[in-house]
């Protein structure tokens, strides 16, 4: 028997009804899984980063409604958020996926290195020890170029600013505003980037918290900054503070990055012995998909702001505050694939697929599970979130409604958007070159570019948001399909069933908050009394649909009272 408990003979696979998310059981025996320090490390760790996040995403969300008050759904704000794109593209290369995907597997080989040649020490010595350390020779190897490509792409971007803002909203009447935002905010191509280096180092040597308190700062960094200025500066005031607070970003990182990877220069090796090298490459077989990846990615925003610049004023910023509350969900589900995503690099690095596919088995469940009782919430709920968050100052009634419609358009495409970041670390975690990713993804935006074409004229907002629904869907669909024959053996058909019965649930607890949202007139009590609904609904109907990742979510429960008794 497998140490899951969900397999029968050596060998044998369950069937697709059976759980991903097991229940909790004896000790793990060796070889198998996780023991049990490390599940327990695991689950601190997932959750003082997911406190973190809310704090940022919190503060992200004062950050907005400070922008909304003071330039509403105007010419003003849509400037300020066409030079947004820059740092919301260099967010999701250089620090959420991009520069994670890449060096996160690389520092945990690294460290794998490290650890296996712990033991040379004694016979070769201190010194010839220190000159190879894989993880110095990566840092050395990588963090010099890195930063001298950063900084040129930094000054292309600040000299070129008139033309990338021609590219990314040729409808603007006057471009002048947001061509001063984007040279403001493209200082983040270099600050993201030492940011996301700093934070992949740090999660290879598991340590999560400064890497999840970078966006308290960002956004700190942002709010102050606005709120001195924008009477002297305008909605430059903004943009100044995202420059500001990418570099506290970095300050948030740097003395916890120096004490685990301390940047002297090793020693050479005595006797003139030519020092083997240890890091693992870095070359452009390996750079290439990641990018591909993560640029066709990130293009889907490129895309919805294209196609928005053709409407009325104040369609980008619809657009914006529907999408950043209602991504909120995917972005706590992806925590737990954060947290994991090292431990997947080393069981990889170490050639243990088994211990791979249990792991990201847990986690498509896990991730699942909470983006789609979070959508379920936005769907019930979307007028009194907007009403409750932003409604206030220049944000009227009006923009409250044509938002909401927007974000509950979102929210069809949320659990796409969450296995789309879950599944791609997988396949990446290796450190091997892979296309399939960058296909994928490519196709997804070809679908989200033809969609909104089609729709746009006849619906929209409400039409960018629906091809975003439909492409990132797509993407989710060929990832899925694809990783267990290609990198971690997972049983995509379980998986399948296991999200369909979670989306059913969402599905029955979204129309229940949908229907009952109206009957309570106070947008706060509405809201606090559908935190309630939602989620009884959701488990109750996951339950009669048999879903076992709910039903072995309230196993310890049952055991806890079964004790007690």
């Amino acid at each position: 028997m497998s140490d899951t408990g969900t397999e029968t003979e050596a060998g044998a696979r369950p069937g697709p009804g059976a759980p991903l998310l097991p229940a909790p059981a004896a000790p793990r025996e060796a070889g198998g899984g996780e023991p049990p320090r490390l599940g327990s490390f695991l689950a601190r760790a997932a959750a003082a980063t997911a406190v973190l996040t809310v704090l940022g995403a919190a503060l992200g969300l004062v950050r907005d409604q400070a922008i909304a008050r003071y330039f509403g759904a105007s010419d003003a704000s849509d400037a300020f958020l066409i030079a947004w794109t820059v740092p919301e593209m260099a967010a999701t290369l250089l620090i959420e996926d991009g520069m994670a995907l890449l060096l996160v597997p690389a520092f945990s080989l690294a460290l794998s290195r490290r650890g296996a040649g712990a033991g040379k020490e004694i016979t070769v010595g201190v010194a010839d020890a220190e000159a190879s350390d894989p993880v110095r020779e990566l840092v050395a190897a990588t963090l010099p170029r890195l930063f001298l490509l950063l900084s040129g792409g930094a000054a292309l971007l600040i000299a070129g600013a008139p033309w990338v803002v021609g590219v990314l909203a040729p409808g603007l009447a006057d471009p002048r505003l947001a061509v001063d935002c984007t040279r403001l905010t493209a200082v983040t191509v270099l600050t993201f980037g030492i940011t996301g280096y700093f934070s992949a180092a740090l999660r290879a040597h598991r340590s999560f918290l400064p890497p999840a308190g970078v966006y308290v700062a960002y956004n700190a960094g942002i709010i102050g900054t606005t709120l001195a200025l924008h009477a002297v500066w305008g909605v430059r005031a903004a943009a100044a503070g995202v420059a500001l607070g990418s570099v506290l970003m970095i300050l948030t990182q740097l003395p916890v990055f120096l004490r685990f990877v301390p940047l002297r220069r090793p020693r050479l090796p005595r006797f003139g012995r030519r020092a083997t090298r240890t890091a693992p490459p870095l070359g452009f077989a390996v750079l290439a998909p990641v990018i591909l990846f993560v640029v066709s990615r990130q293009s889907q925003v490129l895309v919805e702001r294209f196609l928005a610049s053709t409407l009325p004023a104040g369609a980008i910023s619809h657009l914006n505050y529907a999408q950043k509350v209602a991504q909120l969900p995917m972005v706590l589900s992806l925590m737990i694939c954060t947290v994991t995503f090292p431990v997947v690099a080393r069981a990889m690095a170490a050639g243990e697929r088994e211990k791979a596919r249990l792991r990201v088995e847990r986690d498509l469940a896990l991730a699942g599970t909470v983006v789609l009782l979070g959508t379920a919430v936005v769907l019930g709920y979307a007028p009194q979130i907007i009403e409750v968050l932003f409604q206030r100052g220049a944000f009227d009634a009006s923009d409250t409604g044509s938002t909401a419609q927007v974000m509950r358009v979102y929210a069809l495409g949320l659990l796409g958007h969450c296995l789309v970041g879950a599944l791609s670390r997988p396949f990446f975690s290796s450190g091997r070159p892979t296309w399939f990713p960058a296909f994928a993804m490519g196709t997804g935006l070809v679908v989200t570019t033809g969609a909104g074409y089609a729709l746009t004229y006849r619906f929209g907002v409400d039409g960018i948001a629906t091809a975003n629904a439909l492409g990132i869907s797509t993407t989710a669909l060929l990832l899925l399909m694809g990783l267990g024959t290609r990198v971690v053996p997972i049983r995509a058909r379980s998986v399948a069933f296991s999200l369909g019965r979670l989306a059913g649930a969402s599905l029955a607890a979204g129309a229940a908050g949908w229907a009952c949202a109206p009957l309570v007139p106070d947008p706060v009590l509405s809201l606090a009394a559908g935190c309630l609904l939602v989620p009884a609904v959701f488990l109750l109907t996951g339950l009669a649909l048999r879903s076992p990742e709910l039903a072995s979510l309230l196993v310890p429960i049952r055991r806890r009272f079964l004790d007690g008794r």
